[in-house]
């Protein structure tokens, strides 16, 4: 593997944001309409072994029937609707047929429970839900303390509800795309909500576009890849790098519907022959602990790995690579920019590194004010306001907006450093760091020295008072 130049990368690269711009076009009525049309887009199966297929043709026909089905209902651009679905191809046809008609999709974990799908629902105004019988409950509980909720969309037997299989079967499969600017609202995904109530980070269809360099960079995804990622798609990483990212470039994915458990995704990496693997750390320690996972499964179609979403220990990095033979690609995001910061293919990895930013996005250390700190200092992680992969605001809550946008950079609360190499190093959390003896200690540099004993699997730092 030969390194590139990341300061000429960086200085040469230009973004190209159109006018005009949606992202369910994008991802998949151009390669519907290509030569790519009969190419696979999505491979699923789930728990029970049953499998489905479908090509970037069949999909656009899919989203078309779903976004028609909306606007039957009423629904216009601009109206907003939760995603209460587990890992299944409904998902992506809902996501992609909501975008194309300029509707505005909510993805939400289905492990919500009743109070926290009511603010989502009364918080965004939505006017619908999508869900499966396992997940309607919830939804049921609640909906008459919705005012604005009209429409309840059920895959599978929903009873007095909106059958999918209905609606999609009496829709039609011509739809006009909405001419969306790139600058138009596409969707929320609400914040983990550590300090307050949760609030809906709203993406533009830019957002797509503006996260190129973690698929050229962080991802390096090929054309002939077959990309899987473990996690839920209604969180933010799997919905942009194992679905609407690689799916912009027409590359094939991969997602399965069941609880995680590392042998049976060797097993599904081995079946599907994944080249391109995007987990958490969490899972790779958990891959790690199958007794010669290596020799007892075929993976030898597996090229790349990434990680993110917490950070990933030194230890897993190097035995990882031991082990299976291939370099973890950790990188650093959150729910309003996603991962912009990263190690990437071509970069020597430092273990326990966030890597460098991506060419595209400015980064830097800052203070609380949002000035800039030399190297070596621990300070706030930032990112330049105006990059196109930010979010544009938190909905309907300006304070909160204008509390984290300071002197043109927007400050993520993850506490940081930058060394003499340009790396960046992980402390914490802002509110996560351990005050001792007048020192701030970072509990992932603990975490990280205990994990690397043999005899420990998992471990958590906090803080306790004298």
């Amino acid at each position: 593997m030969m390194p590139f130049d990341y300061e000429k990368e960086w200085k040469n690269w230009k973004w190209e944001i159109p006018e005009f711009y949606n992202i369910g076009y994008d991802v998949v009525d151009k390669h519907a309409d290509s030569a790519k049309r009969n190419k696979v887009a999505l491979y699923w199966e789930n728990a029970e072994g049953r499998k489905e297929k479908y090509t970037f043709w069949e999909m656009k026909q899919l989203t078309n029937k779903f976004g028609n089905a909306l606007k039957k209902m009423g629904m216009k651009k601009g109206d907003r609707f939760l995603i209460r679905l587990p890992n299944i191809p409904a998902f992506h046809v809902s996501f992609i047929g909501g975008v194309k008609i300029g509707a505005v999709p909510i993805p939400s974990s289905v492990m919500f429970r009743a109070k926290e799908i009511e603010y989502r629902i009364n918080d965004s105004g939505a006017v619908g839900v999508i869900t499966t019988p396992q997940y309607l409950k919830e939804v049921e509980e609640v909906k008459d303390k919705c005012p604005t909720l009209k429409h309840i969309i059920v895959v599978g037997d929903g009873g007095e509800h909106l059958s999918y299989d209905e609606i999609m079967k009496n829709a039609s499969r011509y739809l006009e795309v909405e001419k969306t600017r790139s600058d138009d609202m596409a969707f929320f995904c609400y914040t983990s909500g550590t300090t307050g109530a949760p609030k809906g980070a709203v993406h533009l269809h830019r957002w797509v576009l503006g996260n190129d360099p973690s698929v050229k960079y962080w991802q390096a995804a090929q054309d002939d890849d077959l990309v899987a990622h473990t996690g839920d798609l209604s969180w933010i990483f799997p919905l942009g790098n194992g679905f609407l990212y690689v799916w912009r470039w027409g590359i094939s994915t991969f997602i399965y519907h069941g609880k995680f458990d590392p042998e049976r995704w060797f097993e599904l990496i081995e079946k599907y022959g994944v080249t391109n693997l995007a987990s958490v750390p969490t899972c790779y320690r958990m891959f790690l602990t199958i007794k010669d996972a290596e020799k007892k499964y075929d993976l030898s179609s597996l090229r790349h790995c990434i990680s993110a979403g917490e950070p990933l220990n030194p230890e897993v990095v190097k035995e990882w690579k031991r082990r299976i033979g291939i370099d973890i690609y950790d990188g650093i995001g959150m729910t309003e920019v996603m991962v912009y910061l990263s190690n990437m293919k071509g970069l020597p990895i430092k273990p326990g590194s966030c890597g460098k930013p991506q060419p595209g996005h400015e980064c830097a250390i800052v203070d609380e004010n949002g000035n800039p700190l030399p190297t070596g200092k621990e300070g706030i992680l930032a990112v330049k306001q105006g990059d196109p992969g930010l979010f544009k605001e938190y909905w309907k809550k300006a304070d909160k907006t204008a509390e984290c946008f300071k002197n043109g950079w927007f400050l993520t609360g993850d506490v940081l450093y930058k060394d003499d190499e340009g790396y960046y190093w992980f402390s914490g959390r802002g509110d996560d760091l351990i005050m001792a003896s007048g020192y701030r200690i970072s509990p992932f540099e603990v975490e990280s020295a205990l994990i690397s004993h043999p005899a420990v699997l998992e471990a958590a730092v906090v803080a306790s008072p004298d």
